[in-house]
């Protein structure tokens, strides 16, 4: 079983390690990562979850996904779980998550990279990832529409792609 640091509502380890399949209680957070790996063209690297995974089976998501463990940052985490589910090397040493975002038992860092590989050239980690193709944003929330992509908010997806596109979230024409 993997251990997962807990931490508090700042945002802050407690210095305490649980199991990753235990349920938190009040006032105690997990980190939880998601990379978006986009390509030359804009369009963003998704996967469709194996149907045996006990959060939305079958469904499409973003790139990458997963818990940090214990001693991980956000960034350690992004590379791990590429690694895992793609067989894809990253260097995202001291990159900064591109969003964090709180959800009732932790915390969501959003990690957003380019990266120039072929489907071909990836290896799927069978237990979780049934098959990967790269999408544009009108695919993706056309997917979502229909109930095949995992149910992120469809503002969500789009900042995605606005915060690959421009690197934040200000709007240069606005002074």
């Amino acid at each position: 079983m993997e251990r997962i640091d807990v931490y508090d509502a700042s945002g802050t380890r407690t210095g305490r390690t649980v199991d990753s399949a235990r349920e938190l209680g009040r006032d105690e957070y997990r980190l939880v990562i998601h990379l978006c790996l986009f390509d030359g063209g804009g369009r963003m690297l998704i996967q469709r979850r194996q149907s045996s995974c006990a959060r939305w089976p079958g469904l499409w998501d973003v790139s990458v996904r997963g818990c940090a463990q214990a001693g991980e940052t956000g960034w350690m985490a992004a590379e791990r779980e590429a690694r895992e589910e793609l067989g894809l090397s990253l260097d995202l040493s001291g990159v900064r998550p591109a969003l964090t975002v709180s959800f009732p038992h932790g915390y969501d860092e959003l990690f957003l990279a380019s990266v120039h590989t072929s489907v071909p050239e990836l290896v799927l980690q069978p237990e979780e990832v049934a098959e990967v193709r790269w999408a544009s944003e009108e695919e993706i929330l056309r997917m979502r529409a229909e109930g095949r992509f995992t149910p992120f908010r469809t503002d969500y997806l789009r900042l995605l792609f606005r915060l690959r596109e421009h690197g934040d979230v200000m709007d240069p024409e606005d002074p």
